[in-house]
């Protein structure tokens, strides 16, 4: 633990002294006030809670601005801030619109067909581009081609998001539990696609499976429109405007910043800064206003991450994170198959109702304490973590950032979406899903071990 003493500069001056023991208390009472906040987003922004978390922090002097400053992963902002310009380059330059277009052409306007080819599309997307990145494209799409079909778009709706975290779990980048688990493990892109990606592939086919039979039974699959209403809506007259050459650099730069990712963690290059790098090199190269680009980067996000990374880091410097580690360690012993079903089905509970990016920010510090005892051997535990945060995220309507994404859309498109109406899908899903990933996981361990 650090020395902490000599921050305490706003209570000193109110004539309070606390020691080792108050200090971790305040950190935790700091720490539960600011997810209580998030929760509440209702009331107060989930943004505006975690800067206040952060403030809280360094006012009270459990960290000096400096300290809060070395908390932040900025490998993980960087990560994010350059995948975010990619795709506004490739949407700018009508790829998305075109994607759209086609898929709806094969869609043949069944209603089935529908489900499966957009809850798979969005599930690829996810998984190379972030899901909450792939579902403020998709989800405005889907709620066109199920209301020009005659559908109810809210299933829809929800087997996107479902989608999106599923496959969103598969790579580094997918998903922001993923994206905090490499920085802080140390884990590249390689990695994930090795431990993660065969179930998150495996689950994701079972999520949408299991949506099918479910909207099935509520009806949710039957279309009734003429065959002129059809044709009508299967042939958009609208014009598509796309720039080629614009979408040709902008899937060139993107193509080669997943083959970095792949190559670049045994070399040394971080994900973050390979992002960085790539997506300036895109900035350059297609000769658009980067002020406008940077217009429609999702800075709320970006501070939301910086805000708690600092209220987090309040609390391993108060030595809490290194105190969990150790009942963690004697909870698990040495029986890693126990730890993996402890830390993957815990984690799916917990973040289907707190949020799974400051859940695994915390519980990656844990880890990452754990790591110093067990070294390599803990290993099982990131993918663990990563499998049921990532799906766990699907049991309530804000238990991920692509949820609570999607229902804003749909709320704006006229489809408001309440707690239940998400959960009668989700809860069923996230259970199988998280089960099955995680079981099958255990059980592969225990025939490698």
């Amino acid at each position: 633990m650090h020395e902490t003493a000599a921050t305490h500069s706003l209570l000193t001056a109110l004539g309070l002294h606390l020691g080792a023991a108050q200090i971790t208390g305040l950190a935790l009472l700091l720490f539960l006030l600011t997810y209580l906040l998030i929760l509440l987003e209702k009331y107060v922004h989930r943004t505006v809670a975690a800067l206040l978390g952060a403030c809280a922090v360094m006012l009270l002097g459990l960290l000096t601005p400096a300290q809060a400053w070395g908390a932040i992963d900025f490998n993980t902002l960087f990560l994010l801030f350059g995948m975010m310009n990619i795709v506004n380059v490739l949407s700018h330059s009508g790829f998305f619109d075109l994607v759209a277009r086609r898929a709806l052409t094969l869609t043949r306007g069944e209603p089935v067909r529908v489900l499966w080819i957009f809850s798979l599309l969005t599930a690829t997307f996810s998984a190379f581009l972030d899901n909450v990145t792939t579902v403020l494209f998709m989800a405005p799409v889907v709620v066109t081609v199920a209301s020009r079909l005659g559908l109810k778009p809210l299933p829809y709706l929800v087997a996107v998001i479902l989608a999106s975290n599923t496959g969103g779990t598969a790579t580094l980048v997918g998903d922001p539990p993923n994206i905090i688990i490499g920085s802080v493990a140390g884990k590249g892109f390689g990695d994930f696609l090795l431990n993660v990606a065969p179930y998150a592939i495996l689950v994701t086919f079972i999520a949408v499976g299991l949506m099918h039979l479910m909207m099935r039974r509520n009806g949710s699959l039957q279309a009734h429109f003429s065959r002129d209403q059809l044709q009508a809506a299967l042939h958009d007259p609208t014009p598509l405007h796309t720039d080629p050459l614009l979408m040709k650099k902008a899937l060139w730069v993107f193509a080669v910043t997943l083959l970095l990712f792949m190559v670049g963690h045994p070399i040394g290059l971080e994900a973050g800064l390979i992002a960085l790098t790539t997506s300036t090199f895109l900035l350059l190269i297609a000769r658009l206003d980067p002020a406008e680009l940077f217009e429609r980067v999702e800075w709320t996000t970006l501070l939301f991450f910086m805000g708690l990374f600092v209220v987090v880091g309040a609390l391993e410097h108060a030595g809490v994170f290194t105190q969990v580690a150790q009942a963690l360690t004697q909870a698990v012993g040495d029986d890693m198959g126990k730890g993996i079903v402890l830390v993957g089905l815990s984690s799916a509970l917990v973040s289907g109702f707190v949020d799974n990016i400051p859940f695994t920010i915390s519980m990656a510090s844990v880890l990452k304490e754990l790591q110093g005892t067990l070294g390599s051997r803990m290993d099982p535990l990131w993918w663990a973590l990563s499998l049921g945060a990532c799906l766990g995220g699907n049991l309530t309507l804000i238990g991920a950032s692509a949820n609570i994404v999607v229902s804003d859309i749909a709320r704006r498109e006229g489809h408001p979406m309440s707690f239940t109406d998400f959960m009668k899908y989700g809860f069923p899903v996230a259970t199988l899903t998280t089960l099955t990933a995680v079981g099958l996981y255990a059980f592969v361990y225990s025939l490698r071990g």
